[in-house]
């Protein structure tokens, strides 16, 4: 079900769902959503401890845990914190649907070895249907764990930030430019964050609407599996998928059709080989 927006500010009716929803920095400050988010880093802490010793990151869907780990998640993702945050930044009337099947825990190593995670330090969009003009997605970054020795910075926004833990950022996931800064280091509070997308549309565009949640959903999930299957690559198909994703987030920079345009032709050309092959 699609909520619609409604606000009494006035800043709220000015341009387009299209336009850029600049990067936002907010907190949880009540001692409730504290104690939420302290029992969930203890909870992946000891749930994941293989995964904290390994230099690769993890990447894990929120659907997929347990049920009241979840409902601990909801408490977060669903707060009227981040909520009030993106009233404010739409036009009211818009339509807000969380894309709950598409968030994730993340859990952090910067392992820059070409593969997955490669992006972060990389200026990069995390997606590339930025010319859908009645829609946006909007990214909250929920910091479970981290400290400051690191920032994201958000180059379309002009922002730059070192998240800590109970802190969250808001970005636009198809429009905003940004990248991130440091290192990790050994025996430093694990990087443990969450990923939560939020979709808006355009006042009255519900079709239209629908029809971005289809493409988001399919967009997210075919680049989600090409990078957990390039992360941290070994064999030659890891590490052609790895320098394929790599190609694509910087072609994404010059225009998001390039990438589209160049798996297109790629598939053409894959069945034009197997047509010719089949009928030799």
């Amino acid at each position: 079900m699609t909520d619609i927006l409604d606000s009494t500010d006035a800043g709220t009716t000015r341009g387009a769902v299209s336009t850029l929803f600049p990067a936002t920095i907010g907190r949880f400050d009540t001692s409730e959503d504290r104690a939420v988010i302290d029992g969930l880093s203890r909870w992946v802490e000891d749930r994941f401890r293989e995964e904290l010793g390994k230099r690769s990151s993890c990447h894990v869907y929120v659907e997929t845990l347990p049920a009241e780990i979840v409902g601990r998640i909801d408490r977060l993702r669903d707060s009227p914190v981040i909520r009030d945050l993106i009233v404010r930044q739409v036009p009211a009337g818009s339509g807000f649907e969380p894309m709950k099947h598409t968030d994730e825990l993340y859990i952090s190593h910067y392992n820059k070895d070409r593969g997955g995670d490669q992006g972060l330090f990389d200026k990069h969009y995390d997606g590339n249907l930025r010319f859908l003009s009645s829609s946006m997605v909007v990214r909250a970054l929920i910091y479970l764990q981290s400290d400051a020795s690191y920032k994201v910075v958000f180059a379309d926004s002009r922002v730059e930030k070192a998240f800590t833990t109970y802190e969250f950022g808001l970005l636009d996931f198809h429009r905003e430019l940004h990248w991130v800064e440091g290192s990790y280091t050994q025996g430093a509070p694990q990087r443990i964050l969450l990923k939560c997308n939020y979709l808006v549309t355009a006042p009255g565009a519900d079709a239209r609407g629908r029809f971005a949640l289809a493409a988001n959903t399919a967009v997210f999930f075919v680049v989600k599996a090409a990078m957990e299957y390039s992360k941290s690559p070994r064999t030659p198909a890891q590490k052609a998928v790895g320098y394929l994703c790599n190609l694509f987030r910087r072609l994404n920079i010059v225009h998001p059709l390039v990438p589209l345009a160049m798996i297109a032709a790629i598939a053409i050309g894959v069945a034009a080989v197997g047509y010719f092959v089949v009928n030799l």
